[in-house]
């Protein structure tokens, strides 16, 4: 604790290259904004969150000038990433503007896999223990990236930038992707195509049906279980239809489980390994992606991290 309160005796003086990465993500955005101004549905509230978040990154960079030290970085960079909640959903205001195209993945995803995984997957396995360890794998995502960056600060200090920053710049390029690609995923196209549909192989194209709707299916699985619970809170609070393909829950812990890989921890490595497992599973299990989602996470994960990676190495 003491080493995390040490004033550091060269600070640095400027703003971190994740809070470089978010900056340069809110002037793509905001410039997005105003080229779409009058068809966004919320335009003011978009732009006063962006002057708030700006106003909490100043802030932040002014008590850690004041207080220079592991502990204000840390918390510099936690602020960012709690920032991320308000940004994810954000996504959707841009892309429910254009014609959605979740009829095509499905198509894809039929013609891959000869159905429908997320129409059949928590009706094959619907016992209550396995609904609870898929619910608990996709509630684990963001402990999981806590547990790296946080294991960074207190043992692998001199990565701890390193790798947060690879993990904040990864969620604003699948942001991005979110932006141009609209697809809902599975949870909310299959209720606009209508399960009939979806259950008889037809995907019929709802175009812009998600600029005005925001209903999905019921969450799959026990709806008496502690996670399940805590899956359905979250979905209440934030989810939106968008953010399907990839699969940023897959990519990014396919990027936290290489991070701690390279921190050289097997303890660090084994622990989040059976989470890890259970949250690319349950992706598909509660119905918020298309199997091919998951295969896109793991490949587009993969080539982030190594990416950034050596990118911010030879910097």
């Amino acid at each position: 604790m003491t080493s995390l309160l040490k004033i550091e005796r060269s600070p640095r003086r400027g703003l971190m290259t994740l809070e470089w990465v978010m900056l340069a993500y809110m002037a793509l955005t905001t410039l997005l904004m105003f080229f779409m101004y009058t068809k966004l549905q919320n335009p003011e509230s978009m732009l006063w969150g962006r002057v708030r978040i700006l106003f909490i990154t100043i802030a932040m960079w002014g008590v850690y000038r004041l207080v220079p030290c592991r502990l204000t970085t840390f918390a510099r960079i936690a602020v960012q990433m709690a920032l991320l909640s308000w940004w994810y959903p954000d996504t959707y205001e841009f892309n429910r503007l254009f014609p959605n195209l979740d009829h095509l993945f499905a198509t894809w995803e039929q013609s891959l896999f000869g159905c429908q995984p997320a129409l059949h997957f928590h009706s094959v396995f619907s016992w209550k223990v396995f609904s609870e360890l898929m619910h608990l794998g996709y509630s684990a995502y963001y402990p999981m990236i806590g547990a790296v960056v946080l294991y960074c600060l207190l043992c692998k200090y001199d990565m701890m930038e390193r790798a947060a920053t690879v993990i904040m710049t990864s969620f604003f390029v699948y942001y991005v992707i979110y932006i141009a690609i609209p697809v809902a995923g599975p949870q909310y196209y299959f209720l606009a195509a209508g399960m009939d549909n979806i259950a008889a192989g037809v995907f019929p194209d709802v175009n812009n049906y998600f600029l005005t709707h925001c209903e999905s299916l019921p969450l799959p699985g026990w709806n008496g279980g502690f996670f399940y619970d805590m899956v359905q809170s979250a979905h209440d609070a934030g989810e939106r239809p968008t953010a399907a393909f990839p699969s940023s829950h897959v990519g990014v812990s396919t990027i936290v489980m290489l991070l701690a890989w390279k921190t050289g921890s097997r303890r660090l490595l084994y622990c989040l390994l059976p989470l890890y497992v259970l949250l690319c599973f349950s992706t598909v299990y509660i119905q918020a992606h298309y199997a091919i989602d998951v295969l896109g996470g793991w490949v587009s994960g993969a080539m982030l991290f190594f990416t950034l990676w050596f990118a911010l190495r030879l910097r």
